[in-house]
């Protein structure tokens, strides 16, 4: 029994340096987690302002993106934007990829830090105003910094679910933690091993994100407190 164990493990991570296709997995995951997180943002972002704008085209561009994508697999839209968008385009996999991830995610963002902008009380912009400041002068110096101790621990969250989100990367042919795991269980025929190894990867890296998470929740109550 223990010998079968051994085999087995011995299967799926060390026979052909199987492990390293975990590692570079791994190194795909990242990558693609962190360029779709900062795109994420920035496209979050505009689509927050469009939300929350009073002239009727930015608010109804906001609202079309934000139900589209919030309506639709992100599976299906990673396989729009890789076999139909870029089909022509030739670029690397995993940055067609972070592109898809980070349009769904914006849709996401955009929601959390409209929340984050309007929890900030009216009378901060009022006082921006009243000082002669344009629109765009307050919320970029008065609002968006009040907002963004409500809004930073939402977008970690936000990159966590975008971690796990990347494991349909596979559907494009790339290479990360899940196709690895997937790789080693089609070649061994044991589904035990890759399966957890895969699972126990996701795990770690989403716990160190989570006490990261943490700690900067807990420095921004501290900051509030004094």
């Amino acid at each position: 029994m223990w010998e079968a164990f051994v085999s087995e493990f011995q299967q799926s991570f060390i026979y052909e340096d199987r492990y390293k296709l975990f590692l570079d997995g791994i190194g795909v995951t990242i990558k693609i987690s962190i360029l779709s997180a900062i795109l994420g943002i920035l496209i979050g972002f505009l689509i927050a302002l469009c939300n929350l704008s009073k002239k009727k085209p930015l608010n109804v561009i906001g609202k079309v993106y934000t139900s589209v994508i919030r309506g639709t697999p992100s599976v299906t839209q990673l396989m729009i934007i890789y076999f139909v968008v870029f089909a022509s385009i030739h670029w690397e996999k995993w940055i067609i990829a972070s592109i898809a991830f980070a349009i769904n995610s914006g849709a996401y963002v955009s929601e959390n830090i409209r929340a984050g902008i309007l929890s900030v009380d009216k009378g901060q912009t009022e006082a921006g105003r009243s000082l002669g400041l344009t629109a765009s002068q307050t919320m970029i110096s008065i609002v968006i910094p009040q907002a963004m101790k409500n809004i930073l621990p939402a977008l970690g969250n936000e990159f966590i679910t975008l971690i796990k989100e990347t494991a349909i990367v596979g559907y494009v042919g790339l290479m990360d933690i899940q196709k690895a795991g997937d790789f080693v269980k089609t070649a061994t025929y044991k589904p035990l091993f890759p399966l957890l190894g895969t699972a126990v990867i996701y795990f770690i890296i989403i716990g160190i994100l989570t006490i990261g998470l943490s700690m900067l929740e807990k420095k921004l109550r501290a900051s509030d407190e004094r």
